[in-house]
């Protein structure tokens, strides 16, 4: 199955600005404006402060600083201005460092403008592209998508090209224990493996097959055969009529539908609930799923 991939139109359009003349720079050969590539000095430009990646392989910053030294920067960094003479990464932070190491004294970048929320957007979305990242990391942009962008779980997987079950898969890794979530980010299991262990419902049990993987190896398939023997569903309260926020059904009923749910009510009782939803497609996609 080809995997989808591409940027998505959510970053295209982003970055798809008029030039805008910054005026000019009589310091340099070529002008900088917005919009265009110029040559910056590496000590004008400071590191993306919305970086979504929290590790880099150093071995491959070495062998990346040594192709940048034989061959130059092949592929110009984004950046934003900030002042007359600072600059913020959008993307290409790798790159960055990598010149860095190499002693470049300066970079070809592109220079775009764009406010905080538009920024951390491009850096997320540009992020999430990249092979090298670990599930988890993508799971958490994701949900800064969601939480700090406000997108909805259709208008994510259209911004980064992958259906929505996928975006679903990836943000419920985050629900898994932090003894998880580590050996995810660690590679001491695939992000099958978490899929397995996202179904059984107790977190001591998921730990309890977790550590089973870890020490014998088991593949995919077994885990998945071991995990449908386990409870699946949450257990049942003590006492089922107790009640529950009407934030917490909204979020229950949000998962289910993979759409916003607000549930609202009155004092006495009476109340709706209201169903978000972001297209003509979307809404069929509602009625099918509540049919």
């Amino acid at each position: 199955m080809t995997k989808k991939r591409g940027l998505g139109r959510g970053l295209s359009a982003l970055l798809d600005e008029p030039a805008t003349d910054l005026g000019p720079r009589p310091t340099l050969a070529a002008p900088r404006s917005v919009g265009a590539v110029a040559e910056l000095p590496i000590a004008e430009i400071e590191p993306n402060p919305f970086q979504p990646r929290t590790t880099f392989n150093n071995e491959a910053l070495v062998e990346l600083a040594t192709s940048i030294r034989n061959l130059g920067v092949i592929q110009p960094v984004t950046v934003r201005r900030v002042a007359p003479d600072r600059y913020q990464l959008i993307s290409g932070e790798r790159r960055f460092r990598a010149a860095q190491a190499a002693g470049l004294t300066q970079i070809p970048a592109y220079i775009r403008v764009a406010n905080d929320e538009a920024m951390l957007e491009m850096a997320l979305v540009e992020n999430i592209q990249r092979e090298d990242l670990d599930a988890i990391e993508v799971a958490i942009s994701f949900k800064r998508l969601t939480d700090e962008v406000g997108l909805t779980q259709e208008q994510l997987s259209e911004k980064v090209g992958k259906d929505r079950t996928t975006v679903t898969n990836y943000l419920r890794l985050l629900k898994l224990p932090a003894e998880i979530q580590l050996g995810i980010r660690q590679r001491q299991i695939s992000m099958g493996h978490a899929r397995a262990l996202i179904t059984i419902a107790d977190p001591a049990r998921q730990l309890e097959l977790y550590r089973r993987i870890v020490e014998s190896q088991l593949s995919v398939r077994q885990v998945e055969e071991l995990a449908r023997h386990m409870p699946s569903r949450h257990p049942r309260p003590s006492n089922p009529t107790a009640p529950r926020t009407r934030t917490d059904i909204g979020h229950q009923l949000g998962e289910r539908l993979g759409s916003k749910v607000v549930v609202k009510q009155d004092n006495i009782g009476k109340g709706r609930i209201e169903i978000a939803f972001t297209s003509e497609e979307d809404l069929q996609r509602l009625v099918s799923r509540l049919a």
